[in-house]
């Protein structure tokens, strides 16, 4: 069973649901209260895919996320690199100068921290950002403002005081698409496999694992850890490499991991993103 929808965390108006409509703009966003309501969403077969942020380019990872991917169930299919620009939010009528607080996800909050300290605006944690902006519109208050993103504004009728206000005008929130099923069929010219594993318990076990890749010519776009079971000895790694596991290279790496893991779960295989290769680019350029 289909139902061509693609479930979002957040209100209408959300950087999630900008990025449902931009990745997959002829699904229905379906708008969920948090990470774990998006998940239920598609196992119970409410939705199709789900559309999760995992990390931002100024603020760094999305808490909680690493730990629900791997216990959901889901696979990702693809990735989604949205450019985040942030407009702060206002009841109609409002001048700069009469606001006094603005409210956001806190994940947002920490993305334009220069604009709020040169205007005294104090910072207020809200629930999400386009929540944020829902609030602010029903409350009426000039002196509170949101900070969320100009379809927010659209959205529940607020004045635009100030766009594009985020520190670094990089700014790019990552997604995850997934899916009930994996695709790893899909070819392209630069795929991605994600997976997260555990290390035995022996010495060096985590420089040995890693050295497959390095002799294998495999690239290691991301690599980090977390405690699982609410203990410091069990830890986790969340990886992202460059290249499909059929791939010769690949396999004989993931081979070299299994040697020295005691868990190994492959989350998704799909096609990078094109602005990756931009971003990696321009980054190589400065």
């Amino acid at each position: 069973m289909t139902t061509n929808r693609i479930a979002f965390q957040g209100e209408p108006g959300a950087y999630s649901h900008e990025a449902c409509r931009s990745a997959r703009p002829g699904m229905e966003a379906l708008p969920c209260r948090t990470f774990e309501d998006v998940i239920e969403a598609v196992r119970a077969g409410d939705a199709d895919l789900a559309m999760l942020p995992v990390e931002n380019s100024t603020y760094g990872r999305v808490a909680d996320i690493h730990h629900l991917l791997p216990e959901s169930g889901l696979r990702i299919i693809d990735e989604a690199f949205v450019r985040v620009h942030i407009s702060l939010l206002a009841v109609p009528g409002t001048t700069l100068d009469q606001v006094r607080e603005a409210m956001s996800h806190t994940v947002l909050l920490g993305q334009c921290r220069g604009f709020l300290r040169r205007n005294a605006i104090h910072a207020i944690t809200g629930a999400d950002t386009a929540g944020s902006a829902k609030e602010v519109a029903a409350r009426g208050n000039p002196s509170l403002a949101a900070l969320a993103a100009p379809l927010a504004g659209e959205i529940y009728g607020l004045d635009r005081l100030a766009d594009r206000i985020e520190d670094r005008q990089n700014n790019t929130t990552r997604f995850l698409i997934m899916s009930r099923q994996a695709d790893d069929s899909r070819r392209a010219e630069r795929m991605l496999t994600s997976f997260v594993f555990r290390v035995r318990n022996i010495p060096a076990a985590l420089y040995k694992a890693m050295g497959g890749f390095a002799t294998n010519g495999v690239n290691m776009t991301k690599l980090e850890s977390y405690m699982v079971d609410g203990v410091f000895t069990a830890t986790q790694f969340y990886a992202d490499i460059e290249g499909h596991p059929e791939d010769a290279n690949v396999a004989r790496a993931l081979d070299e991991l299994r040697y020295f893991t005691s868990s190994l779960d492959i989350l998704g295989v799909y096609p990078a993103d094109p602005l990756r290769e931009t971003q990696r680019q321009a980054s190589m350029a400065d």
